[in-house]
């Protein structure tokens, strides 16, 4: 199925699974994404709550800003500075942002579309995690 920036559009809940490696931990947070058109694309908005251990639970939001891009999506931090770029419709979709002294490896998966999930993997000299958030409409 080819799937553009458009198909994003709209209200998602969200379930995020975040495990450390480097504690041992998990953490969890399900809430919601909303993805707004806007005069460029799209606004991804999330809020939910995250569970992390021995912690009260907290309210956490991010947003990106989701772009048409040659070949794909480009991805930008709400500040508008560019995060990664993607290709929607390829085998295997996945970007990489170097944030040195941290990597941050993508790999997105639309398998079960209109269900999808991106999973993170992080690494760097203070970080050792995977964070797996899977998309329902």
């Amino acid at each position: 199925m080819s799937r553009r920036l458009a198909d994003f559009a709209g209200a998602w809940r969200i379930a995020r699974r975040i495990d450390d490696r480097r504690t041992g931990t998990m953490a969890d947070l399900a809430g919601t994404a909303t993805f707004s058109r806007d005069h460029a694309g799209l606004i991804h908005d999330e809020a939910g709550v995250l569970r992390l251990p021995g912690a009260a639970p907290l309210t956490a939001t991010r947003r990106y800003l989701w772009r048409p891009a040659p070949g794909g999506i480009a991805v930008h931090f709400a500040t508008g500075v560019p995060f990664h770029t993607f290709d929607p419709v390829a085998r295997q979709p996945g970007a990489r942002h170097d944030c040195a002294p941290d990597l941050y490896v993508v790999r997105y998966d639309f398998t079960g579309w209109p269900d999808w999930r991106v999973t993170w993997t992080v690494s760097g000299p203070r970080k050792d995690y995977n964070s797996t958030t899977a998309y329902r409409r």
